[in-house]
């Protein structure tokens, strides 16, 4: 029963049931339209003899056998008013009355008549009135339709026997052309079956041709190089985040069971201290890390976008930096924008380079927001001592490190590399872009799509 739901079969079966359902329709038009041409043919022939006799009639004076000519297959005979036959051809001498059509108004009809004595099949009658000095005639011309059957008759059995070999011609042609055209379906198919987690190294098979089916292969090998890589990373990302979390867990651990082992040369308030910052460390080592799964996730979908003011985010957290440092917060390049976006992740996307800015900066921030018709700009620049070019891509990576002036603490996570990390995949999950650059110190630019654009 499966099997009978496949592509290949279902195909062949449609290019059977049209096909068919096609070839009845055209083979009972065909033989319609060859019944009706040669049934034209005859009353053709027909209604030209009796013009013939109507005008030997029309002289008053013509024989009571009428002449044949070779090969003439009509019947005809001449019927006075009082409805005796006057007059007839020689091929039906004597014959009762052929026909008892009468003619219309126009003193012609056609009808297509049974029961004639001469032969077997019904013929096709002309009857044709014609005035005389001597009174009224009918004159008819019969022509037998016998040879309209026979043919008829011959290309009923010819389609009777060709339609059920073209229609089976044409279910094994189709299963052909669409087993070869689908068969690297089934090697895509095979191979992604025995694809699991630690095989995201294979690729399927790509035919050479740029048809569908080279397409979907060349994009199953785009998906799987994409789960490759994202795997890849999650490897690393909980490795690191293991390692970050390892450390002051080990720390407080240490110096817990120093302070119980030795419980007379334990100074309590300092290691209560030291384990209240390991502890503040990992919970924003914690926070950052469910910043960063909730990105992971796709969690920005139509139900938490809205119109965010960002300018109002900038400035609030301007004021923060302002009141909880010694430095310098230029915000007079700071001009109205909105974005359509998710305004807690955005919220943390500023405050995130702010803080980044504020951990480097020696005297002064400054923060600018631009808006034009496709997007807003966000840059915060501060004066530290920048970021070297080789490693300017290398801190929107987690866990990042720079080896520099900056150190371990390039951003806002703690020391942990994961500030700018979550700062770029927030900017990406609402379709912007982040850089960075050299002012000489260290510039960030964040470009988002306006609120309302294409």
């Amino acid at each position: 029963m499966g099997r009978l739901a496949t592509v290949r079969v279902r195909i062949t079966a449609a290019a059977v049931l049209v096909v068919g359902a096609a070839l009845v329709v055209g083979s009972f038009w065909l033989v319609r339209a060859q019944r009706d041409a040669l049934t034209a043919d005859i009353e053709t022939a027909a209604r030209l003899r009796s013009l013939d006799i109507a005008s030997t009639v029309a002289d008053g004076n013509f024989p009571q056998k009428l002449a044949v000519p070779r090969g003439d297959e009509n019947l005809v005979q001449v019927v006075d008013e009082n409805g005796q036959v006057v007059a007839a051809s020689v091929n039906i001498p004597g014959a009762a009355r052929i026909s008892y059509v009468q003619p219309g108004a126009t003193g012609y009809s056609v009808r297509t008549v049974a029961g004639i004595e001469k032969g077997e099949g019904p013929y096709r009658v002309v009857a044709r009135r014609v005035g005389t000095v001597n009174g009224s005639y009918v004159v008819y011309v019969a022509r037998s339709l016998e040879g309209v059957a026979r043919s008829t008759d011959s290309l009923e059995r010819l389609l009777w026997w060709s339609l059920p070999a073209l229609v089976t011609l044409m279910g094994l042609l189709t299963w052909v052309v669409t087993g070869r055209a689908l068969r690297p379906v089934e090697s895509i198919r095979r191979e992604v079956e025995v694809i699991g987690a630690e095989d995201l190294h294979r690729r399927v098979p790509e035919p050479a041709s740029e048809d569908e089916i080279g397409r979907l292969a060349r994009t199953m090998n785009a998906m799987l190089a994409r789960l490759e890589d994202a795997t890849d990373r999650q490897r690393r990302f909980v490795a690191d985040a293991s390692h970050e979390l390892r450390s002051p867990l080990t720390g407080i651990r240490a110096q817990l069971e120093v302070d119980l082992e030795h419980p007379e040369l334990a100074d309590w308030e300092t290691t209560e201290r030291d384990v209240l910052s390991d502890a503040i460390r990992m919970q924003r080592m914690v926070d950052d890390l469910l910043a960063i799964a909730v990105a992971d996730a796709s969690a920005l979908d139509a139900s938490h976008r809205a119109a965010v003011d960002l300018d109002e985010i900038v400035l609030a957290e301007a004021r923060r930096l302002h009141t909880n440092t010694a430095l310098t917060v230029d915000t007079r390049a700071v001009s109205g924008a909105q974005v359509d976006g998710n305004a807690d992740q955005l919220l943390r996307v500023v405050r995130n380079l702010l803080d980044n800015a504020a951990r480097h900066a020696r005297s002064e921030v400054v923060v600018s927001l631009a808006e034009s018709t496709t997007d807003v700009t966000l840059r915060v620049v501060d004066d530290g001592p920048g970021i070297p070019e080789a490693d300017r891509e290398r801190v929107f990576e987690r866990f990042a490190r720079v080896d520099d002036a900056r150190g371990r603490d390039t951003d806002s996570g703690g020391g942990a590399g994961l500030g700018l990390a979550i700062v770029h995949d927030v900017v990406v999950a609402h379709g912007g872009s982040v850089a960075v650059e050299n002012t000489p110190g260290a510039a960030f630019t964040v470009v988002l799509p306006v609120y309302g654009g294409v």
